[in-house]
């Protein structure tokens, strides 16, 4: 039988041998200096670059109207307003009542709400006023 271990054939290396793996790459996190630039090339100015409409960044910054969203108007948010005052309520006790959360009331009186008929008739009955409704799209 032989031994388990023949100690002239499986030596360890020492530490010192160990040290020899500099040939591995140097691995930086980062963005390398000049890395993937040509010689001499300049900065790119982004042609045409488009945004998930399919419009151009540029012309997407000059539109103003079309891809706004509709907002409560300004008698709507008065209305609402006025009516809940006018039965002592306050937003998170109106929200309370309608099982929806307070910031949904805030966004209706300020103005930035995306109008919703179903809500706006809750609100409705709720305060038991008539509100002006959005108009069909």
């Amino acid at each position: 039988p032989t031994s388990r271990l023949d100690s002239a054939r499986y030596t360890m290396p020492s530490r010192g041998e160990m040290s020899g793996f500099d040939d591995q790459p140097n691995i930086v996190f980062g963005k390398a200096p000049n890395a993937g630039k040509k010689p001499g090339g300049g900065g790119g100015g982004g042609g045409g670059t488009q945004t998930g409409t399919g419009m151009s960044a540029a012309k997407l910054d000059a539109e103003t109207e079309e891809l706004k969203h509709k907002t409560v108007s300004k008698d709507l948010r008065l209305a609402i307003s006025k009516a809940r005052t006018a039965k002592g309520l306050t937003q998170k006790q109106l929200a309370t009542q309608l099982n929806m959360q307070p910031q949904v009331i805030n966004e209706y009186e300020s103005g930035k709400a995306i109008p919703n008929n179903a809500i706006i008739a809750k609100i409705e009955r709720a305060l038991g006023a008539k509100l002006p409704r959005a108009p069909k799209k």
